[in-house]
Protein backbone atom coordinates (compact mmCIF):
# COMPACT_ATOMS: atom_id res chain seq x y z
CA UNK A 1 0.00 0.00 0.00
CA UNK A 2 1.36 3.77 -1.21
CA UNK A 3 2.82 5.69 2.02
CA UNK A 4 1.82 8.69 0.43
CA UNK A 5 3.76 11.57 0.60
CA UNK A 6 2.84 13.65 3.73
CA UNK A 7 0.70 14.34 6.95
CA UNK A 8 -2.62 15.40 4.86
CA UNK A 9 -2.35 12.66 2.40
CA UNK A 10 -2.17 9.83 4.85
CA UNK A 11 -4.93 11.93 7.31
CA UNK A 12 -7.46 11.43 4.04
CA UNK A 13 -6.43 8.30 3.86
CA UNK A 14 -7.10 7.12 7.43
CA UNK A 15 -10.79 8.75 6.77
CA UNK A 16 -11.64 7.48 3.45
CA UNK A 17 -10.89 3.66 4.91
CA UNK A 18 -12.07 4.74 8.76
CA UNK A 19 -15.32 2.52 8.63
CA UNK A 20 -13.17 -0.37 7.42
CA UNK A 21 -10.63 -0.43 10.50
CA UNK A 22 -11.05 -2.84 13.20
CA UNK A 23 -12.51 -0.99 16.13
CA UNK A 24 -9.12 -0.40 18.24
CA UNK A 25 -7.51 0.63 15.03
CA UNK A 26 -10.38 3.03 14.94
CA UNK A 27 -9.71 4.62 18.40
CA UNK A 28 -6.00 4.63 16.97
CA UNK A 29 -7.35 6.86 14.17
CA UNK A 30 -8.79 8.60 16.35
CA UNK A 31 -6.05 9.85 18.68
CA UNK A 32 -4.06 10.42 15.82
CA UNK A 33 -6.48 12.77 14.18
CA UNK A 34 -6.59 14.55 17.57
CA UNK A 35 -3.10 14.54 18.52
CA UNK A 36 -1.68 15.17 15.43
CA UNK A 37 1.13 18.53 16.39
CA UNK A 38 2.28 16.33 19.35
CA UNK A 39 2.47 12.51 17.75
CA UNK A 40 5.94 13.47 16.16
CA UNK A 41 7.49 13.78 20.36
CA UNK A 42 4.85 10.96 21.85
CA UNK A 43 6.54 7.57 22.24
CA UNK A 44 4.09 4.22 21.21
CA UNK A 45 2.99 3.42 24.50
CA UNK A 46 1.62 6.59 24.97
CA UNK A 47 -0.32 6.45 21.72
CA UNK A 48 -1.34 2.86 22.99
CA UNK A 49 -2.78 4.43 26.53
CA UNK A 50 -3.97 7.64 24.84
CA UNK A 51 -6.16 5.37 22.13
CA UNK A 52 -6.82 2.77 25.28
CA UNK A 53 -5.17 0.02 23.47
CA UNK A 54 -2.08 -2.30 23.36
CA UNK A 55 0.77 -0.66 21.53
CA UNK A 56 0.66 -3.72 19.14
CA UNK A 57 -2.51 -2.52 17.85
CA UNK A 58 -0.64 0.59 16.96
CA UNK A 59 2.43 -1.12 15.03
CA UNK A 60 -0.88 -2.87 12.62
CA UNK A 61 -2.48 0.63 12.39
CA UNK A 62 0.50 2.07 10.94
CA UNK A 63 1.22 -1.06 8.92
CA UNK A 64 -2.10 -1.27 7.19
CA UNK A 65 -1.38 2.50 5.90
CA UNK A 66 2.19 0.94 4.38
CA UNK A 67 4.98 1.52 7.28
CA UNK A 68 7.41 -0.85 8.55
CA UNK A 69 6.09 0.35 11.91
CA UNK A 70 5.49 2.70 13.95
CA UNK A 71 8.38 4.92 13.90
CA UNK A 72 8.68 5.12 10.75
CA UNK A 73 4.49 6.57 10.19
CA UNK A 74 5.77 8.90 13.31
CA UNK A 75 8.73 10.17 10.87
CA UNK A 76 5.92 11.58 8.42
CA UNK A 77 4.88 13.47 11.30
CA UNK A 78 8.08 14.69 12.18
CA UNK A 79 9.22 15.71 8.44
CA UNK A 80 6.15 18.08 8.30
CA UNK A 81 6.25 19.46 12.02
CA UNK A 82 6.37 23.19 11.82
CA UNK A 83 7.26 25.75 14.43
CA UNK A 84 4.11 27.30 14.19
CA UNK A 85 1.91 24.34 15.13
CA UNK A 86 3.64 23.62 18.76
CA UNK A 87 3.12 26.59 20.51
CA UNK A 88 -0.46 26.54 20.03
CA UNK A 89 -0.71 22.70 21.35
CA UNK A 90 1.87 23.95 24.09
CA UNK A 91 -0.15 27.15 24.71
CA UNK A 92 -3.16 25.29 25.14
CA UNK A 93 -1.10 22.46 27.85
CA UNK A 94 -0.14 25.50 29.76
CA UNK A 95 -3.11 26.50 30.51
CA UNK A 96 -4.55 22.98 31.80
CA UNK A 97 -1.26 22.72 33.72
CA UNK A 98 -1.79 26.22 35.58
CA UNK A 99 -5.84 25.32 36.11
CA UNK A 100 -5.03 22.02 37.48
CA UNK A 101 -2.01 23.58 39.64
CA UNK A 102 -4.03 26.10 41.66
CA UNK A 103 -3.72 25.53 45.12
CA UNK A 104 -6.23 28.47 46.03
CA UNK A 105 -9.42 29.16 44.39
CA UNK A 106 -9.57 31.41 41.77
CA UNK A 107 -11.29 34.73 41.40
CA UNK A 108 -14.21 35.32 38.57
CA UNK A 109 -11.96 37.87 36.91
CA UNK A 110 -8.75 35.20 36.87
CA UNK A 111 -11.58 32.79 36.00
CA UNK A 112 -12.29 34.80 32.70
CA UNK A 113 -8.80 35.15 32.12
CA UNK A 114 -8.27 31.19 31.50
CA UNK A 115 -11.23 31.60 29.76
CA UNK A 116 -9.67 33.80 27.44
CA UNK A 117 -6.69 32.45 27.06
CA UNK A 118 -8.03 28.86 26.15
CA UNK A 119 -10.55 30.86 23.58
CA UNK A 120 -7.31 32.62 22.33
CA UNK A 121 -5.45 29.11 21.97
CA UNK A 122 -8.48 27.63 19.86
CA UNK A 123 -8.18 30.74 17.25
CA UNK A 124 -4.42 30.37 17.05
CA UNK A 125 -5.06 26.75 16.33
CA UNK A 126 -7.96 27.31 13.42
CA UNK A 127 -5.69 29.69 11.52
CA UNK A 128 -2.75 27.24 11.74
CA UNK A 129 -4.77 24.45 10.54
CA UNK A 130 -7.03 26.69 8.12
CA UNK A 131 -7.73 24.78 4.89
CA UNK A 132 -7.99 27.20 2.11
CA UNK A 133 -9.38 24.96 -0.45
CA UNK A 134 -12.01 23.56 1.52
CA UNK A 135 -13.17 27.22 2.59
CA UNK A 136 -13.36 28.46 -0.95
CA UNK A 137 -15.63 24.80 -2.18
CA UNK A 138 -17.93 25.37 0.62
CA UNK A 139 -18.41 29.15 -0.21
CA UNK A 140 -18.53 28.13 -3.81
CA UNK A 141 -21.40 25.29 -2.21
CA UNK A 142 -23.43 28.30 -0.89
CA UNK A 143 -23.38 30.39 -3.53
CA UNK A 144 -25.10 27.77 -6.33
CA UNK A 145 -27.71 26.10 -3.54
CA UNK A 146 -31.00 27.79 -3.82
CA UNK A 147 -32.15 26.98 -0.63
CA UNK A 148 -30.31 26.94 2.56
CA UNK A 149 -30.83 24.18 5.52
CA UNK A 150 -29.01 24.99 8.93
CA UNK A 151 -28.93 22.44 11.55
CA UNK A 152 -27.34 22.23 14.98
CA UNK A 153 -28.53 21.03 18.59
CA UNK A 154 -27.51 21.36 22.48
CA UNK A 155 -24.49 23.79 22.35
CA UNK A 156 -24.11 24.10 18.88
CA UNK A 157 -27.70 25.50 18.83
CA UNK A 158 -26.61 29.29 19.02
CA UNK A 159 -24.15 28.97 16.27
CA UNK A 160 -26.69 27.51 14.05
CA UNK A 161 -29.29 30.73 14.73
CA UNK A 162 -26.61 32.94 14.21
CA UNK A 163 -25.21 31.44 10.94
CA UNK A 164 -29.28 31.41 9.52
CA UNK A 165 -29.34 34.98 11.06
CA UNK A 166 -27.04 36.15 9.15
CA UNK A 167 -27.61 34.01 5.71
CA UNK A 168 -30.87 36.05 6.02
CA UNK A 169 -28.70 39.26 4.85
CA UNK A 170 -28.02 37.47 1.36
CA UNK A 171 -31.00 36.57 -1.52
CA UNK A 172 -30.83 32.98 -0.76
CA UNK A 173 -33.50 31.24 0.62
CA UNK A 174 -32.70 30.03 4.50
CA UNK A 175 -34.00 27.44 6.64
CA UNK A 176 -33.09 26.92 9.93
CA UNK A 177 -33.80 23.21 11.01
CA UNK A 178 -34.65 24.18 14.91
CA UNK A 179 -36.49 20.95 15.57
CA UNK A 180 -39.76 22.81 17.27
CA UNK A 181 -42.64 20.20 18.37
CA UNK A 182 -39.91 17.50 17.19
CA UNK A 183 -40.34 17.98 13.39
CA UNK A 184 -36.93 17.53 11.73
CA UNK A 185 -38.36 14.93 9.77
CA UNK A 186 -41.08 17.71 8.36
CA UNK A 187 -38.46 20.55 8.13
CA UNK A 188 -36.48 18.37 6.12
CA UNK A 189 -38.98 17.08 3.88
CA UNK A 190 -38.45 19.62 1.28
CA UNK A 191 -35.03 19.44 0.70
CA UNK A 192 -33.35 18.70 -2.45
CA UNK A 193 -30.86 18.58 -5.13
CA UNK A 194 -30.01 21.67 -5.38
CA UNK A 195 -29.64 22.66 -1.74
CA UNK A 196 -27.21 22.65 0.75
CA UNK A 197 -27.45 21.58 4.68
CA UNK A 198 -25.07 23.51 6.85
CA UNK A 199 -24.64 20.60 9.93
CA UNK A 200 -22.64 21.81 12.62
CA UNK A 201 -21.67 19.16 15.39
CA UNK A 202 -19.14 18.03 17.75
CA UNK A 203 -18.54 14.90 19.99
CA UNK A 204 -20.80 13.25 21.23
CA UNK A 205 -22.62 14.63 18.49
CA UNK A 206 -26.49 15.44 18.04
CA UNK A 207 -28.54 11.93 16.94
CA UNK A 208 -30.76 15.16 14.87
CA UNK A 209 -27.97 16.63 13.30
CA UNK A 210 -26.68 13.48 12.38
CA UNK A 211 -30.23 12.50 10.83
CA UNK A 212 -30.83 15.66 9.19
CA UNK A 213 -27.53 15.09 7.55
CA UNK A 214 -28.95 11.55 5.98
CA UNK A 215 -31.63 12.82 5.03
CA UNK A 216 -30.17 15.46 3.33
CA UNK A 217 -27.77 13.17 1.72
CA UNK A 218 -30.60 10.61 0.90
CA UNK A 219 -32.28 13.23 -1.13
CA UNK A 220 -29.27 13.92 -2.95
CA UNK A 221 -28.54 18.07 -1.56
CA UNK A 222 -25.23 18.29 -0.58
CA UNK A 223 -23.65 18.78 3.28
CA UNK A 224 -21.55 21.05 4.46
CA UNK A 225 -20.07 19.68 7.69
CA UNK A 226 -18.44 21.71 10.39
CA UNK A 227 -16.76 20.13 13.18
CA UNK A 228 -14.02 19.15 14.91
CA UNK A 229 -12.69 15.67 12.96
CA UNK A 230 -12.67 13.67 9.72
CA UNK A 231 -13.08 10.79 11.61
CA UNK A 232 -16.78 11.46 13.30
CA UNK A 233 -20.01 10.68 12.03
CA UNK A 234 -20.99 13.73 10.41
CA UNK A 235 -17.42 13.75 8.34
CA UNK A 236 -18.48 10.43 6.47
CA UNK A 237 -21.96 12.67 6.06
CA UNK A 238 -20.45 16.13 4.16
CA UNK A 239 -19.80 17.00 0.80
CA UNK A 240 -17.33 19.82 1.97
CA UNK A 241 -15.82 19.32 5.71
CA UNK A 242 -14.51 22.11 7.86
CA UNK A 243 -12.69 21.37 10.93
CA UNK A 244 -12.41 23.06 13.90
CA UNK A 245 -11.19 23.03 17.39
CA UNK A 246 -12.65 25.01 20.05
CA UNK A 247 -10.65 25.62 23.30
CA UNK A 248 -11.43 24.72 26.53
CA UNK A 249 -10.84 25.56 30.04
CA UNK A 250 -12.67 23.90 33.54
CA UNK A 251 -13.69 21.13 30.91
CA UNK A 252 -16.20 23.46 29.57
CA UNK A 253 -15.27 23.93 25.38
CA UNK A 254 -15.68 27.87 23.71
CA UNK A 255 -17.70 28.49 20.79
CA UNK A 256 -15.24 31.25 19.90
CA UNK A 257 -13.31 29.61 16.76
CA UNK A 258 -17.09 28.09 15.52
CA UNK A 259 -18.53 31.58 15.95
CA UNK A 260 -15.32 33.10 13.82
CA UNK A 261 -15.45 30.12 11.20
CA UNK A 262 -19.14 30.95 10.26
CA UNK A 263 -18.97 34.78 10.43
CA UNK A 264 -16.02 34.18 8.01
CA UNK A 265 -18.43 32.12 5.78
CA UNK A 266 -21.18 34.70 5.70
CA UNK A 267 -18.70 37.17 5.08
CA UNK A 268 -16.86 35.31 2.04
CA UNK A 269 -20.22 34.26 0.60
CA UNK A 270 -21.50 37.88 0.32
CA UNK A 271 -18.25 38.92 -1.19
CA UNK A 272 -18.70 36.02 -3.43
CA UNK A 273 -22.55 37.31 -4.28
CA UNK A 274 -21.44 40.99 -4.87
CA UNK A 275 -23.34 42.35 -1.63
CA UNK A 276 -21.86 45.19 0.49
CA UNK A 277 -21.66 43.83 4.10
CA UNK A 278 -23.09 46.18 6.33
CA UNK A 279 -24.53 46.65 9.59
CA UNK A 280 -27.11 44.55 10.13
CA UNK A 281 -29.63 46.56 11.67
CA UNK A 282 -31.82 49.20 9.81
CA UNK A 283 -30.32 53.07 10.61
CA UNK A 284 -31.52 54.13 14.73
CA UNK A 285 -31.77 50.36 16.13
CA UNK A 286 -29.38 48.65 18.27
CA UNK A 287 -28.41 45.29 17.38
CA UNK A 288 -27.51 42.64 20.65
Amino acid sequence: MSKGSGVEELMQRIAAQFDALPRQQQSVARYVEEQRATIMVQRINEIAEGAGVHPSAVVRFAQRFGYSGYSEMQAVFRSEHTAQVTPVRSYQQRIRRVIEGEDVQMTPAQMALHFIDASRAGLDELATEFDAKSFATAVDLLVKADTIYVVAVRRSFSIATYIAYALQHTHKRVQLVSGLGGMYREQMRSIGKNDVLIAISFPPYGKETLYCARVASQHRAKVLAITESAMGPLARQANVLLTVREGSAFAFRALTSTICLCQALFVALAYKLELSVEETSPPGEYDD
